[in-house]
Formats: structure tokens, C-alpha cells, sequence
């Protein structure tokens, strides 16, 4: 406000910058809450941490993100972007050249992501066992992996395979169940779980 009490705007400069704060701000905080959520699940990670983490406000987080659960959202937003799509989905494109080596393909980009340090199992799976599937929380974890089956299930369609969707849902049976016997420990998993994804692909051809 100026002297003659005349509400005045700050230059656009300052409006980049406040803009670019909060932008960082709410990166920041993602950025966090993606590394805790998913090595540590949602209910042993609390919004005090997050916070002291981020090094944000309590009110500025609150300001990006109202309620813990729509953090967890937008970090499941961005788990399904950078894991689903672009770690699995993507690599086994880069590494098959037809749709049934792509599919084939997904147990290698397992086999190398299974093998890591920071193998952290699948975050859907696991928020929807934590939360359980009557939860928001939950129900929105069945949705990413429904879509996880619908990159699946398109793959099929393009090789041509006999009934896509139930082929779908088997193969996806494969990848989570190898995802679990990773986590305790088989370091044969994606290669038990390819063996059984080339006698489904066999069963499903005409």
C-alpha cells in the first residue's frame, strides 16, 4: 500500500521469484516425502519429520499440501510417472524389439532394479496392504496398479495374444509375486518369473 493508501503490486521480478520459492518449496517437499514413503511406507513417516526434512514452514507445507494423504497422493502421482512409466515401461520398450520381447523384457529392467541397494518393493503394493483397500489411500493404489496392467495389456494387443486382459492380469500375478520373493531375498526372482511369462505368453498365442 502506498502513502496515498493505494494497494500497489510488487514487481513482476518479485512475483518470479515468490513464484519460483514456492515451487522449490513444494519440490522439496516432494522430493522427501518420495524417498520416506517409499522405503518406509505411509504410517511410520510423520508430518513433523516430513517438515523438519524439508526444511519448509509447517505453513508453507500445509499451504502445498493440506493433509498428509494428499501428499502420499501426489507422491503415488509421481511414483507411477518415474517407476511404472519411465523406469519399467520405458526400458523394456528401449530392449525388446517386438511386443513380446518388451514384455519379456520387463523381468531384465526387474532383475537389474531388484539387485539395487535401495530396492524398496513396489509402493502400491505396499500402501495398499498398509492402508488396506477400503482407504483412500488404498483405493488409489488398486488404480495405479490397474494401470500398470493396462501398459500390459496393451502390449498384448500389439503382439496379437488371445484374450489381452486375463493375459494381463496373469502376467501381472508374475511381477508383483516376484516383487515379493525379492523382498525376501530370492535374487533369482525375475528370472524364475521370465521363465513362467514365456509359458503364458505360449499359452496365450493362437
Amino acid at each position: 500500500m502506498n502513502r496515498d493508501g493505494e494497494t500497489t503490486l510488487p514487481p513482476a521480478d518479485d512475483h518470479a521469484a515468490l513464484a519460483g520459492r514456492r515451487a522449490d518449496s513444494h519440490e522439496r517437499i516432494l522430493a522427501v516425502a518420495y524417498d520416506l514413503f517409499s522405503r518406509r511406507g505411509v504410517r511410520d513417516v510423520g508430518v513433523n519429520e516430513l517438515i523438519e526434512r524439508s526444511g519448509v514452514a509447517k505453513a508453507t507445507f500445509y499451504r502445498h499440501f493440506p493433509s498428509k494423504d494428499s501428499l502420499v497422493l501426489a507422491f503415488l502421482e509421481q511414483r507411477d510417472q518415474l517407476w511404472t512409466v519411465n523406469a519399467i515401461v520405458a526400458q523394456a520398450k528401449l530392449r525388446g524389439t517386438t511386443p513380446k520381447d518388451q514384455l519379456l523384457a520387463i523381468f531384465d529392467v526387474f532383475g537389474e532394479w531388484f539387485r539395487q541397494d535401495d530396492f524398496e518393493a513396489c509402493s502400491f503394493i505396499n500402501i495398499l496392504l498398509e492402508m488396506g483397500p477400503a482407504h483412500p489411500l488404498g483405493l488409489a493404489s488398486i488404480d495405479y496398479l490397474s494401470r500398470i496392467r493396462g501398459h500390459v495389456q496393451a502390449l498384448a494387443e500389439q503382439a496379437g495374444l488371445d484374450r489381452p486382459e486375463d493375459f494381463a492380469r496373469s502376467w501381472h500375478i508374475l511381477m508383483k509375486g516376484s516383487i515379493v520373493s525379492a523382498s525376501e531375498g530370492d535374487t533369482l526372482a525375475a528370472k524364475r518369473a521370465q521363465q513362467m511369462a514365456g509359458w503364458l505368453i505360449e499359452h496365450h498365442s493362437g
